[in-house]
């Protein structure tokens, strides 16, 4: 199949590439740097499938736009898929694959890396020794073991996270609207998301993006958090409300923030802006804060999970070649 390939990085080519190559080379990849979206979306004119990143836009214009081109599949190298209008994928006549689970081991780790950095400042104290500066004050944490830990999502991701923190010693409390065996299994508990908030130390998120959880950590909730609350968010930027966690770093009732996303991320992650000025005033007024750790939505970055994400991808664009739709389809409802 010919395929058009958005948001493309030197990354993205070398694990699609050895994904094809492996499957016996049967697809025509052709390569775009720019993002997917009303703009560019004519340039996958021709092409029987668009490979799509989590910052491509996929609503009714855009694909509109695709399906009068030509295109019949929409190839997502993501598990989540709220950035694509289902309702006019489904108009259209779209089939979309996605890649459900490809290393959740890859971001439960980044997210209890982001733990232990924060409580422990690690990227302080690396920045303070490069300038000769061994003294301790300002880098003083608390240990893990003992502590109450929240996981809002137990997913794939959800899970690892707790049963990684469940090995630190800490108890797992855990809120989600379809409860996993694998929790109790490990020695974690289901409570009431107010029981959750009210009681734990850490509080990491891995819940997809719905109606139901955005903005899920607005000012009410951080309200009812214990003061000094360590918060983690490696799921959907939009989950949290920036300017809700702002105002709880200034109060103090939020002692640390760990962010992988951002809800406006999309003119942000993923590009070299280095020589440029940023003009999200939130997001600066974020890296203003000493006990605040942003990373480029990077958690998914590992050797394993690329390959298992481009590995995904291609199964998904042959399989629909052959006659099928895509292993992995979208759910009807959206749980990602």
């Amino acid at each position: 199949m010919k395929v058009a390939v958005f948001s493309t990085r030197p990354y993205d080519r070398e694990f699609l590439d050895g994904a094809n190559e492996q499957s016996g080379g049967g697809h025509d990849l052709f390569y775009l740097e720019s993002r997917l979206n009303s703009h560019t979306a004519h340039l996958a004119a021709g092409h029987d499938c668009v490979c799509a990143f989590v910052n491509d836009h996929l609503g009714r214009e855009e694909l509109e736009i695709l399906a009068a081109n030509g295109t019949r599949l929409i190839a997502l190298r993501s598990a989540g898929f709220n950035n694509v209008d289902l309702t006019a994928a489904r108009d259209l006549g779209f089939q979309i694959g996605r890649v459900p689970a490809y290393s959740p081991d890859a971001i439960a780790e980044h997210a209890v890396a982001l733990i232990l950095s924060l409580n422990r400042k690690i990227h302080k104290a690396y920045a303070r020794v490069r300038e000769g500066n061994f003294a301790l004050e300002g880098l003083l944490g608390f240990d893990l073991k003992g502590k109450v830990a929240g996981v809002i999502g137990t997913g794939k991701i959800g899970i690892n996270v707790a049963r990684i923190l469940k090995g630190f010693g800490c108890e797992v409390l855990a809120s989600d609207p379809f409860e996993s065996e694998e929790l109790g299994a490990i020695g974690g508990r289901y409570v009431a998301i107010d029981e959750l908030l009210a009681r734990c130390d850490v509080i990491s998120l891995h819940c997809p993006l719905t109606p139901e959880t955005h903005h899920l950590i607005g000012r009410e909730a951080i309200a009812k958090m214990k003061p000094g609350v360590m918060l983690i968010n490696t799921s959907r930027g939009a989950v949290m409300d920036a300017r809700a966690v702002i105002a709880g770093l200034k109060s103090g009732k939020v002692g640390h923030v760990g962010l992988d996303v951002y809800e406006e991320e999309e003119d942000l992650f993923f590009e070299n802006l280095s020589d440029q000025v940023i003009r999200d005033d939130v997001f600066v007024r974020l890296m203003t804060f000493p006990n605040v750790l942003i990373t480029g939505h990077q958690g998914f970055f590992t050797r394993e999970a690329m390959t298992a994400i481009a590995g995904t991808t291609i199964a998904n664009i042959s399989a629909f070649e052959q006659g099928g739709g895509p292993l992995h389809p979208v759910p009807s409802e959206r749980r990602a």
